[in-house]
């Protein structure tokens, strides 16, 4: 059994990588076109571009960290390595500098890229980290809850402090405010890194299988049919959680008329998050975690689509409907991570072959292909219907921005239910082949 200590400090790892994810689900979006002047449509294309070249980097960086052998383990060290480049250019991505329309997208472009490297180069490992904690698949649904209540915690930060951070460092400036508010939660990012970097042990010794090259890799990755399920759910519920997350704020401002509540939404959302993930493990433990995930995407499917209907006036009503699909969408969540852990057991049973890096790695791909995705829809919804950055905004514009923010999440979240139909690593199944393989790690 894991200490809660170790468990905290995993977590920690997560808090850090959230001040990024977060900022960039809730905020980047409206910091380039409302900010830094960028067009909506460049910004969607833009987002999209980048996971070109993550279709690259995760994988191969998912087979560089497995093959990793040194003295602190295969993933802790890059947590060491990666923690203050990391938080340099997270500042850099906030940083707007006084250049002509295309040097501005250039330069978004260019740190965009940058900053999704750096996310690669830190968070694959981090997270398949949580798999070489523990072997035992009773704990990972717990590892999975520590970590996503820091997580959240991360996101209650971000939500609740980015804006009056703004406000404070920025004095009426608000890019320079983006940017002093970036660089203080850099700094605290990459000293939480450095505390996960030092709380936590690998358990998992598994031996480096050598002559592996990276074809061989995929080829027994590729073999995983459940891996192939869970990326297929990751896109979709991705894009439907992105979409959402980053049209609040434009919801909020345009459809609800209440651009001072913002901060409120966003953090009251996070509040949500924290206690659907601190609530997972429970319901994990007397309901099967499969069933119980399908369960939550069609009730969060259900809230999205009520929130469609509320008139206006229902501010109370409306924030209590957006809570309510964070606490469920994110319920699911620890659930979801601790499937990828059953998922490399799964492949090693089926083709001998344990490829702990990149199974995450791949996944972590359509996670964020579905960021991606999320991200671009969001900047081209906004196009299509019109959107004019910090003006008030047609009819035609506010109903294309409530479409976009209710029913498309919905939508999102059914294909989830759908594709997770398919998953058949139930807690009975799980549990044999975790039997299995203890079996055959003893007699080697």
């Amino acid at each position: 059994m894991l200490s809660v200590r170790e468990k905290v400090a995993y977590g920690l790892g997560d808090t850090a990588s959230n001040f990024i994810f977060q900022t960039v689900m809730l905020f980047l979006t409206f910091f380039y076109t409302d900010i830094f002047g960028i067009s909506p449509a460049f910004v969607g294309t833009m987002f999209l571009l980048v996971r070109v070249m993550d279709a690259v980097t995760d994988p191969l960086m998912g087979y560089l960290s497995d093959r990793t052998q040194s003295r602190f383990g295969r993933y802790r060290p890059y947590l060491l390595w990666f923690a203050l480049p990391f938080a340099a250019i997270s500042v850099l991505a906030f940083t707007t500098p006084d250049l002509s329309q295309g040097g501005k997208q250039l330069y978004a472009l260019g740190t965009y890229a940058l900053l999704m490297l750096a996310y690669t180069a830190i968070n694959i490992p981090y997270c398949a980290l949580g798999s070489a904690l523990t072997t035992n698949p009773a704990e990972r649904v717990s590892v999975q809850s520590y970590r996503f209540v820091f997580a959240m915690l991360g996101g209650l930060i971000v939500s609740s402090l980015t804006l009056p951070l703004v406000d404070y460092f920025g004095h009426g400036d608000k890019a320079k405010g983006y940017q002093m508010a970036m660089v203080l939660m850099s700094i605290a990012g990459a000293v939480m890194f450095l505390l996960c970097f030092a709380g936590t042990r690998e358990r998992d010794q598994t031996p480096r299988q050598e002559g592996m090259n990276f074809g061989k890799a995929f080829k027994s990755l590729w073999a995983n049919d459940q891996w192939r399920v869970l990326a297929g759910a990751a896109i979709f519920l991705l894009t439907g959680q992105v979409l959402k997350n980053t049209l609040t704020i434009y919801y909020v401002k345009y459809c609800l008329n209440l651009p001072d509540m913002i901060s409120l939404f966003v953090t009251c959302g996070m509040v949500g998050n924290i206690l659907g993930v601190a609530l997972a493990k429970k319901v994990a433990d007397r309901v099967c975690k499969v069933k119980a995930y399908i369960v939550l995407q069609l009730l969060a499917a259900l809230l999205s689509l009520v929130a469609w209907l509320v008139p206006t006036g229902a501010t109370a009503l409306a924030l209590v409907l957006y809570v309510g699909w964070c606490f469920t969408i994110n319920m699911g969540t620890p659930m979801l991570w601790a499937k990828m852990a059953d998922t490399v057991d799964y492949g090693e049973f089926k083709t001998g072959v344990r490829s702990t890096g990149m199974v995450y790695s791949s996944v972590i791909f359509f996670i964020k292909l579905g960021l991606a995705l999320g991200g671009a829809l969001a900047g081209w919804l906004l196009a299509a219907y019109g959107y004019q950055a910090d003006v008030p905004q047609h009819d035609d514009t506010r109903q294309g921005i409530l479409l976009s923010f209710t029913l498309c999440p919905a939508i999102a979240s059914v294909l989830v239910a759908l594709v997770m139909r398919y998953y058949r690593l139930d807690n009975r199944r799980v549990s044999e082949i975790s039997m299995a393989l203890k079996e055959q790690h003893s007699g080697t």
